[in-house]
């Protein structure tokens, strides 16, 4: 398995007040963290999908090294986060060797470097299908595709990827994980806040 990795990063943030990605984790931002965790991870790619029209993401990413090459742009993020993950679906610029993909949430530090690496080894062992994290019964993210279902994903009438998943045609397998991190988005301040002190409890 050689994996992919798309990291949503296009949304306007509206309900936190500021850009989420770019909010202190650790000695670095949140995009930082992300962007280490997958590269401590050994994944074979990383791409990035951010709104057409970000400078402050784009600063960031500069800082940090991340190579333009790896920029997926979305020019209607409006459209909502599927909209984002068609756009990485559709992108040319994946590795040939690339066999699997994982999307991932651009609000999510917190959720465990060791519950990423449980879903990744747990999908090698699920090569042909859908494998995603659960908590206490409960789907979550990231989820992990194979090829012929990521590539579907481009030209997918679904409204939203619940929708995709459960007419995808593929399995669905799930990985139980208590990782209270899963739980958690960075919608909200309060939730940054949570999101600190559970990453603090690890």
């Amino acid at each position: 398995m050689k994996l992919g990795v798309v990291i949503l990063a296009a949304g306007a943030s509206s309900r936190m007040g500021r850009p989420k990605l770019l909010l202190p984790w650790e000695d670095t931002t949140v995009v930082g963290h992300l962007l280490r965790q997958w590269q401590t991870l050994g994944t074979a790619q990383v791409a990035i999908v951010c709104a057409a029209t970000n400078p402050a993401l784009t600063d960031e990413l500069d800082r940090l090294g991340f190579p333009s090459a790896n920029r997926v742009f979305n020019s209607e993020p409006e459209r909502g986060m599927f909209s984002s993950i068609q756009c990485a679906a559709g992108w040319n610029g994946w590795e040939p060797n690339v066999t699997h993909w994982t999307i991932t949430l651009g609000d999510q530090p917190q959720v465990r470097l060791e519950t990423l690496r449980r879903l990744m080894d747990f999908a090698a062992t699920h090569l042909t299908s859908i494998c995603q994290p659960s908590r206490e019964g409960r789907g979550r993210h990231p989820v992990i595709l194979p090829g012929h279902a990521f590539l579907r994903l481009k030209d997918s009438q679904a409204a939203n990827m619940k929708e995709f998943l459960g007419a995808s045609g593929c399995s669905v397998d799930r990985c139980e994980v208590n990782d209270p991190g899963l739980d958690l988005d960075l919608d909200e301040p309060a939730d940054y806040e949570r999101a600190l002190a559970l990453a603090n409890d690890q």
